[in-house]
Parts: C-alpha cells; sequence; structure tokens
C-alpha cells in the first residue's frame, strides 16, 4: 500500500475525533452526577439517570471506535487514556461516593470505601486488565455503579453491614488474577446473549428506580439472575480455555 492510499480523508480524520469526543462526553455526565451528590438533599434516582447516562456513551464508543479504525485515523489522541479517566470517575469513584454520601456503609465508612477505591486504581491502572483478544477482564471489572446500586436496596432491607462485607470482597476480585467475560468482546456465541441480557437487565433496574431503594422483593431477585449468569459463563469458560 502506498502511503498516499494510507493518508486518512478529511472526512475520517473529523469521524475519529468525533468519536473522540463523544467517549470524553461521558465526563459531563459524570460532572452532574457529582453536582446532584453535593446537593443538600441528593437523589439517587438522578445519580442513576446522569449514571446511566455515562453508561451508554461507555457501552457504544468502543464499538464505534473499532468500526470507525479511530486508532489509525486520529492516532494524536489516545482514546483509550481517555476511556479510563471517564470510567474510572463514572464507574467506580461517583458510585462509591454516593454510597458514602448516603451512609449505605457502617461508620467509619471511608474504611469500607478505600480499599475498593484503591483496588479499582490498580484494576484500571493493570495493562493486561482488558484481554480484548480474548474478550475477558482480569479481575472484577469495576461495576461498582452497579453494586452502588444494589446497595441501596440492601441497606433498606438488611441495614449497611451486608454492603460493607459486599465492598470488601469484590475489592479483592479486583486485584485477584479472576477472569470475567468483555460483554462488547465477547465470543460467540455468547456476545449476542449476554448484551441482550443486559439490554433486559437494564430495563429491570430502570423498573426497579419507581420504588427505589425499596422495589418489590420479586422484581430484585429476578434482576439478580443475568449477573449471576455472567458470573456463572465467565466461570465456564475459563474453565473450559475459551
Amino acid at each position: 500500500m502506498s502511503l498516499a492510499a494510507a493518508e486518512p480523508t478529511t472526512w475520517q480524520r473529523a469521524r475519529g475525533y468525533a468519536v473522540h469526543a463523544y467517549t470524553a462526553s461521558g465526563v459531563g455526565f459524570g460532572f452532574a452526577a457529582a453536582a446532584e451528590l453535593c446537593s443538600a438533599q441528593p437523589s439517587p434516582l438522578r445519580f442513576f439517570l446522569l449514571n446511566l447516562a455515562a453508561v451508554l456513551v461507555d457501552s457504544t464508543d468502543g464499538p464505534l471506535a473499532r468500526a470507525w479504525n479511530v486508532k489509525q485515523w486520529a492516532p494524536a489522541i489516545d482514546g483509550r487514556t481517555i476511556d479510563d479517566l471517564v470510567d474510572y470517575l463514572t464507574f467506580t469513584f461517583l458510585p462509591l461516593l454516593l454510597v458514602w454520601r448516603m451512609g449505605w456503609l457502617p461508620e467509619p465508612r471511608l474504611l469500607w470505601i478505600v480499599p475498593a477505591l484503591i483496588a479499582s486504581l490498580f484494576g484500571f491502572a493493570n495493562t493486561g486488565a482488558k484481554d480484548e483478544g480474548a474478550g475477558f477482564f482480569l479481575g472484577f471489572p469495576s461495576y461498582w455503579n452497579v453494586v452502588a446500586f444494589y446497595a441501596g436496596i440492601v441497606h433498606h432491607f438488611a441495614g449497611p453491614w451486608p454492603n460493607a462485607a459486599m465492598l470488601l470482597l469484590l475489592a479483592l476480585l479486583t486485584v485477584l488474577p479472576v477472569r470475567f467475560i468483555y460483554p462488547n468482546l465477547a465470543p460467540r456465541p455468547w456476545k449476542v446473549p449476554l448484551l441482550a441480557g443486559a439490554v433486559v437487565w437494564l430495563g429491570m433496574m430502570i423498573w426497579m428506580l419507581v420504588d427505589y431503594p425499596s422495589p418489590p422483593g420479586w422484581l430484585v431477585w429476578l434482576s439478580l439472575l443475568y449477573p449471576a449468569a455472567y458470573t456463572a459463563l465467565s466461570v465456564h469458560l475459563v474453565r473450559r480455555g475459551n
């Protein structure tokens, strides 16, 4: 291929940088969520809706970047760095700040929060955290926004101590050499069922927001089937050697 053929067109370059801007837009939703947490009476409902918007950006920017070959046509900006910074803010720091702010943990609350914050930092800094070729995350993939969502429900029904145990366990799993499926890059034939299940699960979580933090018990248990299936499938594929 000639050098001329390798040169991006104006459209290709613009499209690549547009994807970078799209990835970066998640920080705006993160800032709005932080502002909500700083209010006198923060609303978990508003927080989770803002966080959901950031999650939707994160779940769609990767496929766009791969489809439009952003690494080749917009190489001056490292999209992975933007993605990691926004993800740590919206998947880890702010959800754990919500758990702290709402008092869903035993005192002293920082005792339970800091290990999760540090473990997640190690997870994001680990160069092998994403095995994109095989379609796995190394360690618990810092889904602390999901943990925070269920933490409010757990606190309502069972008090703060189960949340403390959950945070410590998941912090430990974040730095252990265990693997979880990367849904967007899951091997066939699992990718479509995983993504379809995630959409149904998201619908159930939005439904639970209507009566949050005390949704119907049957709906909570039903919603937990997807995380359980996700974990079980991850273990199965690792044992099978993918």
